[in-house]
């Protein structure tokens, strides 16, 4: 039994890296499929899937297209429930699913003004204060699942679960521009930048050059670093 998962791009791309850590992270067997996100061909590339129209897009053994970030991991956490996708505990699996939805729904002035990329850091980004709004409300989220779930430190929930898989993407964009948050805020960004998974489609996102540049900014650049 082996998933089809359809992906737009590594560097650049935050929901391709969110279906496809669902998989990774989770030990399901799958192959990943590039579209060609930057090309112009997205739409003939997913044209098979229609209407599937947005990556990442998963296709399960039987044939079914799944599209949209949520209902993904649903369906995977549905089929796989002894994977632990959630968390166990009732109460820290619906705080979880909170964190994740919000994340899906909302922050949209990061995401628009701090478009996710893993080719270094920048220097001398000024985040604006719709931006430090965000932050400050997703550091409100993270300590609010700690004092839920008990874990001061490490993962949000004690073990590894949806919740982190959906903010690696918000710690890559923290941590990519420098972002003004906490120390215990930046050390779980270290945290989950520096697991295995990542580093491999960090590494992987490097071997691909980009004429144009999709998210272009006048600032300098420093290598990129978890130290």
């Amino acid at each position: 039994m082996t998933y089809e998962l359809y992906i737009g791009d590594r560097m650049y791309s935050s929901w391709s890296l969110r279906g496809w850590l669902m998989l990774e992270k989770f030990n399901l067997p799958h192959t990943v499929h590039m579209v060609g996100l930057y090309s112009g061909r997205m739409a003939a590339d997913l044209a098979h899937l229609a209407p599937a129209r947005l990556v990442p897009v998963l296709r399960l053994p039987d044939g079914t297209v799944v599209g949209e970030s949520l209902a993904i991991a649903e369906t995977l956490a549905e089929r796989h429930p002894e994977a632990g996708l959630w968390p166990t505990d009732p109460a820290h699996r619906a705080t979880a699913r909170w964190l994740v939805t919000e994340m899906a729904c909302g922050f949209s002035a990061l995401r628009s003004d701090c478009p996710m990329q893993l080719g270094g850091i920048y220097e001398g980004f000024t985040p604006s204060e719709a931006v430090r709004t965000d932050l400050a409300r997703i550091e409100t989220l993270f300590a609010h699942a700690r004092l839920m779930s008990g874990a001061a430190t490490g993962h949000l929930f004690g073990a590894y679960s949806l919740a982190d898989t959906f903010y690696t993407p918000v710690a890559a964009r923290i941590i990519g521009y420098d972002l003004p948050v906490s120390a215990e805020t930046r050390a779980y960004c270290k945290l989950l930048l520096s697991d295995p998974s990542v580093q491999s489609w960090q590494q992987q996102a490097q071997e691909v050059t980009y004429d144009p540049e999709p998210y272009p900014l006048d600032l300098p650049k420093r290598a990129w670093s978890l130290d």
